[in-house]
């Protein structure tokens, strides 16, 4: 099986050594740097709208959500897998949507619904009956108490743990090794134990910069539905004025 993957970084490294693990044999990469022309051992062919003209398996592996999720709906057509690295543990039933990627160490409990676009990093837990909307980062050891309820594009950070039935709205961000016990209501970043939310002075604050380039990931495996965006509601979708 041939599999293209659109982003050529260490992350993107990552997903094609999965992909390997999970039966391609062919992989390139994409990517809109035209200085990149390898990617560990692959090539870079060119850039991202080459997708367009192939017709093999697409992965978007790009960290950024926004654009994870741009590059996602730009080739919604093509043939986009689910990856799950076989030292992951995925209960069966769970549902994952496609161009998630589970990584090596991770676990994924019973009736947990995972969106679509999703990356559930290396030794990170999904507990039972959690829902995740699309575009959500569970970072690397972070871990999800069961039913928590995480809206579109949550960055949940590295060794950060989410107590259980917390719900959290879409497009915030949970700081490294934060602890989660309550819901979030307002998007924003969240630090600490308690995880309570970040604020910057007013004189201190910079506007957000661009997002440069574009860049782009999944293949399911057996036993995993796919789930799509439904899962979560709108309510925690969305993101807080």
């Amino acid at each position: 099986m041939k599999l293209t993957i659109i982003g050529a970084s260490g992350h993107g490294r990552v997903v094609a050594d999965i992909a390997c693990l999970c039966g391609y044999d062919g992989i390139e990469f994409l990517d809109d740097d035209e200085n990149l022309k390898n990617c560990g051992p692959y090539p870079v062919a060119g850039p991202s709208s080459l997708a367009q003209e192939q017709d093999q398996d697409l992965f978007v592996a790009i960290g950024d959500a926004a654009v994870r999720r741009r590059m996602l709906e730009r080739f919604s057509e093509k043939r986009i897998p689910v990856l799950i690295h076989p030292g992951a543990i995925v209960a069966k039933g769970a549902k994952i949507g496609r161009g998630s990627v589970v990584m090596a160490g991770a676990v994924v409990n019973p009736g947990a619904v995972i969106g679509r676009g999703c990356i559930i990093n290396t030794g990170s837990s999904v507990d039972h009956d959690c829902l995740l909307g699309d575009y959500v980062h569970v970072a690397v050891g972070a871990h999800l108490c069961g039913s928590v309820t995480a809206g579109d594009e949550v960055w949940i950070g590295a060794g950060a743990v989410v107590s259980n039935n917390i719900r959290l709205c879409g497009g915030c961000r949970i700081g490294a090794g934060a602890v989660v016990v309550q819901d979030i209501l307002e998007s924003g970043t969240y630090i600490g134990v308690p995880a309570r939310k970040k604020t910057v002075a007013a004189s201190l604050r910079t506007p957000t910069a661009k997002t440069c380039g574009e860049f782009g990931g999944g293949y399911s495996s057996p036993g995993i539905k796919e789930a799509h965006a439904h899962t979560v509601s709108a309510q925690w979708n969305r993101r807080a004025a």
